[in-house]
């Protein structure tokens, strides 16, 4: 007799689906996870992977839970690598382990995502004070490379392919600090909240034109070595980002699939 499907739980056939090295969002959750390690030959790292792109892109909801025999049945490994890829996950806040249930995928609700935010913009604000005053030249480099990506992507108002860009922007910025423990933070927070972000993109593509307008006023800021206005920019641009998260949160919309989502809905906040 077959197994009787248990509660709340996902379907994970696309975990089968082969990956598409091309699609932005796995790019932009691999890179967080792996915190410039060497993942190649760890199964269960390349398994936690694959779970955080579907739990970003919301084919795995929040509050599903995630069965080590499932998973391991459905990719026919043992559970040991299932096991600690949830592990991993754990450690990344993207699932939390409850007593009787097992791994669940995080479901903050709206004071949590404030919370969250708090705390990113705190630590933005440190990161980008060093940054500006020990490596200015090397910030001004990146926007130099990140923003083509990032004018295209609002330019085409493709969602997955602007959400990704800013997401590696956000990264390739930490990545130039000193501060370990400022960046692996960063990081982790950043991949907390991608998929809200994702999702108040997807509801909202009129969105993409603040937000795209922020990002260029920051770059100006740091081209004029500025640093106030450089701290008042990024504070504006990770509040915005918050205000769209919660309101997508606060929805509860299913965010919508695709590489690019196009414009006809009514103006908001910058995401």
């Amino acid at each position: 007799m077959a197994r009787l499907k248990t509660t709340n739980t996902p379907e994970l056939q696309d975990l089968l689906t082969p990956q598409n090295p091309q699609n932005p969002v796995t790019l932009a959750v691999e890179r967080a996870l792996m915190h410039g390690r060497d993942w190649s030959a760890s199964v269960a790292e390349q398994i936690a992977v694959r779970l955080a792109g579907l739990i970003t892109v919301d084919v795995i909801h929040a509050g599903q839970r995630l069965l080590e025999k499932d998973i391991s049945d459905i990719l026919q490994v043992s559970r040991a690598p299932v096991r600690e890829a949830l592990r991993i996950l754990e450690q990344e806040r993207l699932i939390e382990f409850r007593a009787r249930r097992g791994a669940i995928v995080t479901e903050p609700d709206a004071q949590d995502l404030k919370d969250i935010y708090v705390v990113r913009e705190a630590l933005f604000s440190i990161l980008l004070r060093e940054l500006m005053e020990e490596q200015a030249d090397a910030l001004d480099a990146q926007f130099e490379s990140f923003m083509p990506a990032i004018n295209k992507a609002a330019e085409e108002s493709a969602v997955d392919a602007y959400t990704s860009a800013t997401f590696l922007a956000s990264m390739a910025m930490t990545g130039l600090s000193r501060n370990r423990l400022v960046v692996d933070l960063l990081n982790s927070i950043s991949l907390r909240t991608l998929r809200y972000v994702r999702v108040g993109l997807a509801t909202h593509p009129a969105l993409l034109d603040s937000s795209v307008k922020t990002w260029r006023a920051l770059q100006r800021a740091v081209a004029r070595r500025d640093i106030d206005a450089v701290l008042q920019t990024a504070r504006k641009r990770i509040e915005s980002s918050r205000d769209a998260a919660v309101r997508a949160l606060s929805n509860n919309v299913p965010q919508a699939k695709g590489a690019a989502s196009r414009r006809g809905t009514a103006p908001a906040k910058a995401a």
